[in-house]
């Protein structure tokens, strides 16, 4: 793209990242010239976008950083480099270096190989061509193509439909996948030809970028005319960046490119997450440091501070640095990325991909799950369940027989009755064949025909006979699913709606007449209003009708009076339904030319325009004939009530985030089982001050076992004003399920107290996915970009609970049992080495020389160790069975200070028998002791392995024999340690096996005991 400058079009999508000069400071409103970008005297970002983490410079050292930040890789940097002075050079350099190496090359391997697919997939992104408008005169390609994304915020100048209006798909940018319409400027749309948008003399003015997606204030000017034409622009003349043009191809101005569009304002950027485990591992390597360096005090304190004391402790600070093992943090990535390969290969989920391989832990020890509810619990796909209509009540299995009355009342043609005559009471059939006009009418949907040449909407002015109604290939486009799935029912019994612009609608009967209305006015619906309305006007007849749909709450106070209409919303409600209330007025001619003139009056007015315009057509809202109820469900996903029930059970809090209408929200929480049946619900209603919120929450703590549904606004008066955030925590806390109707961005502010996964399936799930500590991402309708940006990715919401019951139980159990095998691994040779020191006169001479070392951290005890991750506690079937088993996890008991200490009193219990019996029974070489007492560690060392597991697996079993052969192995090459014609002797092999059945025989013991006499939950399961 040219510098950033503002032009019809970028001509192709920038390369590299814009200047990042301080963002709030270069947020301004602008003026842009049609067809003058040199007008245009500020700098603006270029066009790219950019998620790379580091690029080539910052790569090595950027991995060196987030390395060298965690206490033990900076630990061994130093210990490594001490070793290139000679004073205090201890052993071989490599056994010190060569680990170190290993670790930072697989680390930067794995970061090289994610940086490189981001890069992938920024420059596919930004290295899509565009065509961009020039006054050269070749203008043949000068549009946005069909179906291709819009490259920056625009502001929407021409189109080549004939309407002046184009369909845009916005499921990147708000997750919702229906058709929006939008307008061209008026001004623009109206010049006769392309090259004319350069002749003009026009200019834009936009207001500063803000986050806001449904708002915008701008205004377009024309200056070369007289007088000069001002247009008002607002969020319909505006084609934001990442959404698609659906209809038609489109010619616009950008006015936002790069990071001041409205989708990169509203991505946070991602962070680097770090599990609970990692950060608890952290904690105990700095205590084991702690004790290190108490216990070189120590030693050189029994020495007596004698000679160069310093150098001494250093020595043994390096000498003792096997108690912090490096090779913890390599066993734990590789076992993170072998519970992401078990997850991916898991048959009973499918699909499932793991994106961030940091954090499987955390799965297994989550407080909260933070769900959006449309497109995730259920499957944002609507279907039409019922009609009523006062005295009687159509549901599924009855609608043939409102197919039978609507070919019955449209086969006799429709009089117009003589005014004299006397008001009786309507025939069900003429009342049924009102209500499904009226909803076939009433409503924003345009069928959309797939076959044509140019995949837009049917042209009016082509002849009937060359329209192609043909039922096949229409679909229908419209804001909301709601209003689709009516139009589909009415289709259904016989009513259907085959064509609409902006002026007129088409019906076709059972019989294929075609029935014309005209658009006289439309209300479009609104959060605030609640209802939409639309005045006809028919072709035929010339009758003038205003038909009004909208919720019950709305809708109630505008109908004549009936005695059916609250009770029915709240028996349908039940059922889980949204219901819509539909209403008609006929008008005569003169009041509606009355209404119109005083509509277009208050539509001109330029203070408190919105109110009375609200005023004027709330004038006609009086007293209109009830036709009908309608329910129409959300159908659920597949299993979401089994696998709500599964998470509860196991002590997970469950919030429900959604943008919807209260009601609704809690209609789908009773049918999804989220809240029960008997449960009692909260609103928390709207405060606005810190005392209101102190009331609210008051009142609410009185309730017992009840949930909560509190608006985003509320809770985020709760989080600022109580300034003791504890008490708003208390609540959270409790355990409620709570519906939170609410924007996605502020759950976030939710749970900072504790572990929480979100789970969702649109954009707009983004930056929630990405705040939370474990996201879940859903391949959904509303596109892939939740499912790209979160640590895990399902394609079905079931597949949460064997995530988490099952991966999650054993990923958290097996790295902690794995950290902790790794660090008793470093500890019981540190003990050793302590215990030779202090029998040899403190020196600061390493028990155990090159490679004895470093084989015994890889090739010796590797695999056994590793193989570890292979272990559970509980069969799959049973976690999923007993879901409570999931409470004790949370709890962390896992891994904490008191396994902790029992593993450390266990190192130094094995540590002192095996020197102190090697010492005891070696005879007059000193080289026996140190066959002696290896082999017995080493023997040690995989029978701890094999007290450890719970489950045996075939990969264990040959990992042991496998260790024990390249031990024996080995024997014959390492001569240099070990004394070969004394290792072939008796005396050796019952030493050995002496001093390991001490070390290891009462562990055995204790173990079998306490499992006799306090067996955990799981084995009580079991058995």
């Amino acid at each position: 793209a040219e510098e950033g400058k503002v032009h019809h079009m970028p001509s192709e999508g920038g390369g590299g990242g814009g200047d990042d000069s301080d963002l709030n400071s270069s947020l301004k409103a602008r003026t842009v010239w049609l067809g003058h970008p040199e007008k245009c005297e500020e700098k603006y970002p270029k066009n790219a976008i950019k998620n790379q983490k580091y690029n080539i410079l910052t790569f090595v050292p950027g991995v060196l950083y987030q390395q060298f930040k965690f206490f033990l890789n900076l630990y061994f940097l130093v210990v490594a480099c001490s070793q290139f002075v000679p004073s205090l050079k201890i052993g071989y350099l490599y056994t010190y270096w060569a680990p170190l190496g290993f670790v930072l090359a697989v680390t930067m391997v794995r970061e090289a190989v994610d940086e490189v697919r981001r890069y992938r997939r920024d420059k596919e992104m930004n290295s899509q061509l565009y065509s961009k408008l020039t006054v050269r005169g070749d203008v043949s390609r000068s549009d946005l193509v069909l179906n291709q994304r819009v490259p920056a915020d625009m502001i929407f100048l021409r189109t080549s439909e004939k309407t002046g209006a184009c369909f845009i798909r916005t499921d990147q940018l708000d997750g919702e996948t229906d058709w929006k319409l939008k307008m061209a400027v008026a001004c623009t749309q109206r010049l006769p030809a392309l090259g004319d948008l350069f002749s003009i003399s026009a200019y834009v003015y936009a207001q500063k970028p803000q986050l806001d997606i449904h708002s915008f204030e701008g205004n377009f000017t024309r200056e070369d005319c007289d007088p000069p034409i001002h247009e008002s622009l607002s969020i319909e003349n505006t084609l934001w960046a990442s959404t698609v043009v659906a209809s038609g191809t489109v010619i616009g101005v950008v006015i936002y490119t790069g990071k001041e569009t409205r989708s990169v304002l509203n991505t946070s950027q991602s962070k680097n997450k770090v599990g609970l485990l990692d950060l608890e591992l952290n904690r105990l390597t700095k205590a084991l440091f702690l004790a290190l360096v108490v216990l070189s005090i120590v030693m050189v304190a029994l020495q007596g501070f004698i000679g160069p004391w310093f150098r001494n402790l250093f020595r043994f600070i390096v000498l003792f640095s096997y108690i912090i093992p490096i090779s913890l943090r390599v066993n734990l990535d590789m076992g993170k990325s072998a519970y992401g390969w078990m997850i991916m290969k898991d048959e009973n989920i499918p699909g499932t991909v793991v994106r961030t391989s940091t954090i499987p832990e955390e799965l297994g020890r989550l407080v909260y799950l933070l769900t959006d509810k449309t497109g995730t619990l259920t499957q944002n796909e609507m279907v039409f369940k019922r009609l009523h209509l006062g005295t009687v009540s159509y549901g599924m299995d009855t609608m043939d027989e409102i197919q039978s009355h609507i070919i019955h009342a449209s086969s006799t043609p429709s009089r117009k009755a003589p005014p004299s005559a006397p008001k009786v009471r309507k025939s069900v059939s003429s009342r049924i064949h009102e209500a499904v006009k009226a909803i076939a009418l009433c409503h924003n949907v345009t069928p959309v025909y797939e076959s044509r040449a140019n995949g837009a909407s049917t042209e009016p002015e082509s002849t009937e006979a060359d329209q192609d109604f043909s039922d096949d290939n229409r679909t229908y486009q419209a804001s909301s699913p709601d209003e689709v799935a009516l139009v589909r029912w009415t289709e259904s019994v016989g009513l259907t709606l085959v064509n609409r612009d902006l002026t007129s609608l088409q019906l076709k009967t059972p019989a294929g007449q075609i029935l014309t209305f005209y658009i006289l006015q439309i209300f479009p619906f609104t959060s605030e209003s609640k209802r939409m309305g639309i005045i006809v006007r028919e072709e035929a007849t010339g009758e003038i009708t205003f038909y009004m749909k909208g919720a019950d709450v709305a809708m109630a106070s505008i109908v004549q009076y009936n005695d059916w209409l609250e009770e029915e919303c709240g028996n349908m409600a039940r059922e889980g339904l949204r219901t819509l209330v539909v209403a008609k007025k006929s008008l005569s001619e003169e009041q509606y030319q009355d209404f119109e003139n005083r509509y277009n009056q208050a539509k001109l007015s330029l203070h408190d325009r919105t109110l009375k315009v609200a005023a004027v057509v709330e004038s006609l809202e009086r007293e209109m004939e009830l036709l009908c109820l309608t329910g129409v469900e959300d159908q659920l996903q597949a299993d979401v009530r089994p696998t709500l029930e599964l998470l509860r059970n196991a002590g997970i809090k469950i919030w429900m985030l959604t943008g919807d209408k209260l009601e609704t929200a809690t209609c789908i929480a009773k049918s999804s089982h989220l809240v029960s049946r008997s449960q009692d619900i909260h609103v928390f209603r709207p405060v606005s001050s810190r005392g209101e919120a102190h009331l609210e929450l008051n009142a609410f703590r009185r309730k017992h076992d009840c949930a909560l549904v509190i608006s985003g606004d509320s809770l985020e008066v709760g989080q600022h004003k109580l300034k003791t955030n504890q008490n708003f925590c208390l609540v959270l806390t409790q355990p409620f399920i709570n519906i939170c109707v609410c924007l996605k961005s502020k759950s976030c502010i939710l749970c900072k107290c504790s572990v929480h996964l979100c789970s969702g399936d649109g954009g707009n799930d983004v930056s929630m996915i990405q705040a939370a500590d474990c996201g879940i991402g859903i391949e959904g309708k509303e596109g892939k970009q939740a499912s790209l940006a979160a640590d895990f990715s399902i394609t079905q919401f079931k597949h949460i609970g064997r995530l988490l019951m099952v991966h999650g139980r054993n990923s958290y159990k097996r790295s902690a049992a794995l950290g902790q095998f790794v660090m008793h691994r470093g500890m019981i040779i540190s003990t050793m080495q302590a215990v030779f020191s202090s029998i040899f006169y403190f020196a600061s001479v390493p028990l155990y020389q090159g490679f004895l070392m470093v084989g015994y951290a890889t090739i010796y005890t590797m695999f056994p160790v590793f193989s570890l991750v292979l272990d559970q506690d509980v069969k799959p079937e049973m976690a999923l069975l007993y879901p409570e088993l999931y409470k004790d996890l949370t709890k962390g008991r896992s891994l904490s200070f008191k396994t902790f200490l029992i593993w450390v009193l266990i190192s130094v219990y094995q540590g002192g028998i095996l020197m102190y019996g090697a010492l005891v029974l070696f005879d007059q070489e000193f080289v026996h002791v140190v066959a002696i007492s290896f082999t017995a560690l080493i023997l040690t060392e995989l029978l701890m392995v094999a007290l450890t597991v719970r489950t045996w697996h075939w990969l264990m079993v040959v990992a042991e024999f496998f260790s024990l052969g390249c031990y024996l192995a080995s024997l014959a090459f390492l001569n240099e340690y070990f004394d070969l014609s004394f290792i072939t002797t008796r005396t050796f092999l019952w030493k050995v096996c002496a001093i390991t059945l001490v070390s290891c025989l009462p562990l055995y013991i204790i173990k079998y005991l306490k499992r006799k006499f306090s067996p955990p939950s799981y084995s009580k399961l079991s058995s």
